[in-house]
């Protein structure tokens, strides 16, 4: 890979400095580097863009319309083909986020989606530092403009001078501040006729849908697909605090049962084989018997505790005194207890040390401790290293924003989107989602999420613009090399067909 910075009249360093009395007002703050790149389809040549944008908003005092006032610089990473003017804009642009809330968009950037990725081992064989960046033949900027986003307090994002980052730590100002990065970025490049995408994992998805909504509502964009990551769009369908604690049971026991296969409690069976069963259990008899509730007779009782043992791997005295709903974290801690070893709530297959024999449950997840040093070096490496950033701010990979998260639009009510992708599915007839499934997820069971698409309110039609990929992965399909290449072949095939059709 070979890379050039492209001189900036005003570069970044010249910026005074963005604190104190004599502060300018922000401004974008973009550096642009040229690269290469063979890929599976040939040679690409592409453009690197990064750095910050700044958002700002109407302001009025007494209804006084007092200007377009800097509230916001949410940073970005973008990637654009290089091609002549009339086919960029005609060429596919992909708007690209993580969840949390409170995560960056480093995982999906480095992790699947990038021209550059970060080599993070195996599941089973993680590599060990200092960690290195690979050249990634398969990504999606083959066939799509890339613009990765990095929500407010994630990664390099920041309020102004003056302003609250809590005020965009919330459902609803979350949703407005990345649709008008959209509109914005859209506006700037000339983008508004080209084929358009958003692809969001985890609390991303949530986000996708609601931006997606917000785009048309308020600007009329309409966009060609969706890639909905590990999604999560209803989620009292995977609570387990509330009224609905019955239903995140039935839709955790298929993954349940996936990890407890992967981990050797099902021998001689195949993971279809099990998943099958616990599906069909799931769907049946323990829906039944959960609804019992006291009313199940002993021996119904004992039937279901014994078919619960052997599916999840939990003994029937543990299941007993959980009264037949296990909970995914204390899962997590007990499928392997014996073993002194927790499995991970991100990714079922990543084992690590329990530090206490008797804990209730594990002190850290595996799966974000096996991922988290790696990703966290490559994207402080690569933004300065590679991309001649001029930030050196810290590269906040999480923030703690999901501790004072925001949901006042679902007041006295369960966290659920599904309306949101029912409009756009019925007032665009052209929109394609494609929707990625995990068997070792505990943070988005994929079991809650078919459950979902099998209630929206859509015509046939519409559902026939839905499709659904599966991984014998866990939250991040690209963690492991065989999964990662299948999931950027998959979605670089979705956008070329939701572009064309």
């Amino acid at each position: 890979m070979s890379a050039s910075a492209t001189p900036d009249p005003t570069p970044p360093s010249a910026v005074p400095p963005t604190v104190g009395p004599d502060r300018p007002e922000p401004r974008d703050l973009l550096v642009e580097t040229s690269h290469t790149l063979q890929s599976v389809d040939g040679k690409l040549s592409y453009t690197a863009r990064t750095g910050r944008v700044v958002l700002r908003e109407e302001e009025f005092k007494d209804d006084v319309f007092e200007g377009w006032k800097p509230r916001a610089e949410l940073a970005v990473t973008a990637y654009t083909l290089d091609v002549d003017e009339a086919d960029r804009k005609s060429r596919p642009i992909t708007f690209v986020f993580n969840g949390g809330p409170g995560s960056s968009s480093v995982w999906l950037h480095l992790g699947v989606m990038g021209p550059r990725i970060v080599d993070a081992g195996e599941p089973d064989a993680p590599t060990p530092p200092p960690y290195a960046l690979l050249d990634n033949p398969h990504t999606p900027l083959r066939a799509t403009d890339l613009v990765f986003i990095d929500p407010m307090s994630t990664g390099q994002s920041r309020v102004v001078e003056g302003g609250k980052a809590k005020d965009y730590h919330g459902f609803g100002k979350d949703v407005e501040q990345v649709t008008e990065l959209i509109r914005l970025w859209c506006t700037r490049e000339d983008r508004w006729m080209s084929p358009k995408f958003l692809a969001g994992e985890s609390y991303g998805t949530t986000r996708a849908v609601a931006v997606a909504e917000r785009l048309f509502a308020k600007f009329g964009m309409q966009l060609n697909g969706l890639v909905l990551i590990s999604s999560v769009l209803d989620f009292g369908a995977q609570d387990f605090r509330y009224l609905r604690h019955d239903e995140a049971c039935q839709s955790f026991l298929p993954t349940y049962a996936a990890i407890a296969h992967y981990h050797g409690k099902h021998p001689g069976r195949s993971l279809r084989e099990v998943l099958a069963e616990a599906e069909e259990y799931a769907g049946t008899t323990y829906r039944w018997a959960l609804g019992r509730g006291h009313r199940l007779a002993p021996e119904e009782r004992a039937e279901v505790l014994a078919t619960l043992a052997r599916l999840t791997g939990l003994s029937q005295d543990y299941l007993d005194r959980s009264d037949l709903r296990p909970e995914h974290w204390r899962f997590c801690t007990e499928l392997l207890r014996v073993e002194g070893r927790t499995v991970g709530r991100i990714d079922g297959r990543i084992t690590g040390v329990l530090h206490s024999g008797i804990a209730e449950g594990m002190d850290a997840d595996p799966s974000i401790d096996m991922i988290m040093g790696p990703y966290a070096a490559a994207i402080h490496h690569y933004l300065r290293g590679e991309l001649s950033s001029e930030l050196d701010l810290p590269y906040a990979v999480f923030s703690d924003a999901i501790q004072h998260w925001s949901y006042k639009e679902f007041e006295a009510k369960p966290i659920n989107v599904t309306d949101l992708l029912e409009r756009v599915l019925r007032a665009n007839p052209h929109l394609r989602v494609r929707i990625e499934y995990g068997y070792y997820d505990l943070a988005t069971p994929y079991g809650a999420a078919e459950d979902m698409v099998a209630h929206l309110r859509v015509p046939e039609q519409a559902l026939d613009r839905i499709e659904h990929a599966y991984f014998e992965t866990g939250h991040m399909p690209y963690v492991g090399e065989v999964t990662r290449v299948e999931e950027a072949e998959g979605i670089t095939d979705f956008v070329r067909r939701a572009s064309t059709s």
